[in-house]
């Protein structure tokens, strides 16, 4: 009975916590929300030296490098989870599964100076032109080229979501009962038509909240980001110009804020990113659960 209220209050610690963490930064910012209401949420006005304060721009950044890194990330980290659960031999799969692995543990800081000493330039001079060659056309591939910009940043947030949703989608493909595999082979399936018809609408769900848990990953993501996205709070079509996240402007301008409003703002700027990324968490988790509900479940999903 003890060990069961112990326990209790270990699990209802984490939801206080999470609460009380929400409380204060909601009290923090109430100044802002008090003069800006609402229209804080749609104001790509950033004017510290007026107070003028919008948090558009910074949600742009955000959205967009997130929504680009899934882009970029999704097919590689699917097609390495097909291959390491379902077609490379056993040794193979253990050691690239631990080489993946690694990469998550590689500290953003490292990342973030790969993407200035290396990647930028090599977008730079390399793939920006190559883009705007083929596709200068595309508002999307227009204007001057810098290296340093949108495209950056969505590659290198590509690159820290690559192991994330490669490990949680092979786990997702291996909780595949065998006999969905053993049916289909039953019928004449070949290998592809059994991952293709068997085992992927089985673990579609699953799949979904690794993809979703990679998002949520992304929206938080701080140094890596700020240091290759340039910083600039504007909306552009382009994916080559610059642009800031709401992360990145927490980072650099909490040191520089001097007015109470100003602190406020970016409090409320902190508020925002905090209710997006616990949805986007608990949506995550969730699908990934529904990976463990029966067939019949999983089937009518």
């Amino acid at each position: 009975m003890a060990f069961r209220v112990v326990l209790t209050v270990f699990g209802l610690s984490v939801i206080v916590l999470v609460g009380w963490m929400m409380i204060q930064l909601l009290v923090t910012a109430m100044p802002a929300i008090q003069r800006f209401g609402a229209a804080f949420l749609w104001t790509s006005r950033w004017d510290p030296v007026h107070n003028v304060f919008g948090a558009l721009t910074f949600a742009y950044g955000t959205v967009a490098s997130s929504l680009l890194a899934l882009i970029l990330a999704v097919p590689v980290s699917l097609g390495v989870a097909i291959f390491l659960a379902e077609i490379a031999p056993v040794g193979v799969s253990t050691v690239l599964s631990f080489v993946i692995e690694l990469l998550a543990s590689i500290p953003s800081v490292i990342l973030g100076l790969w993407g200035i000493f290396v990647m930028a330039p090599f977008l730079r001079n390399v793939v920006e032109p190559a883009l705007q060659a083929v596709l200068g056309w595309l508002p999307l591939f227009s204007g001057p080229m810098y290296g340093i910009g949108l495209l950056a940043g969505g590659m290198i947030l590509a690159i820290m979501l690559l192991p994330i949703v490669s490990s949680v989608s092979r786990e997702v493909l291996r909780a595949v009962p065998l006999s969905q595999r053993e049916a289909a082979y039953a019928l004449g399936a070949t290998r592809w038509e059994v991952i293709h018809r068997a085992v992927l609408p089985y673990a579609r769900t699953g799949i979904i909240g690794a993809v979703i848990l990679g998002l949520g990953r992304a929206l938080g993501e701080t140094l890596a980001v700020t240091m290759v996205i340039g910083n600039r709070p504007q909306i552009t079509t382009s994916l080559f110009q610059p642009a800031y996240t709401i992360a990145a402007a927490l980072a650099n301008e909490f040191s520089e804020a001097t007015t109470g409003i100003y602190i406020s703002a970016l409090i409320e700027l902190a508020a925002v990113l905090f209710v997006i990324s616990l949805i986007v968490n608990a949506i995550a988790r969730w699908l990934v659960w529904r990976v463990g509900a029966t067939p019949t479940a999983m089937s009518g999903a």
